[in-house]
């Protein structure tokens, strides 16, 4: 069963970047569709950012197109968020997870949090 682990969030002031990162471990990734999703405070998780086995298809939220970028790297065995362009509406804890669906996805990791905030 694999493993998920992010990393790489933080405080940062509107307008600027971070890069999140879904690390695996006890499997490999590569057989895997990868989810990002975000949880702000008193709302659903919804969906972020998704990319299929290979990396070559992606799907994005309307609310980060054009911001957000999601990359994989399976000899690393970990997929990439890059987020660019920080909204205060960005803050959330920021989930991984196997799968593109939030109700069908499994395997979440703990979560790192993204704060967005001058």
């Amino acid at each position: 069963q694999v493993q998920l682990v992010e990393s790489g969030g933080g405080l940062v002031q509107p307008g600027g970047s971070l890069r999140l990162f879904c690390a695996a471990s006890r499997a490999t990734l590569d057989s895997y569709a990868i989810g990002w999703f975000r949880q702000a405070p008193g709302k659903e998780r919804e969906g972020v950012s998704c990319i299929n086995t290979r990396g070559r298809s992606t799907y994005y939220a309307d609310s980060v197109k054009g911001r957000f970028s999601i990359s994989r790297d399976n000899a690393k065995n970990t997929v990439y968020l890059q987020m660019t362009s920080l909204k205060p509406e960005d803050t959330a804890v920021y989930y991984c997870a196997t799968g593109c669906n939030r109700d069908q996805a499994t395997n979440w990791g703990q979560g790192t949090q993204v704060t967005v905030s001058s």
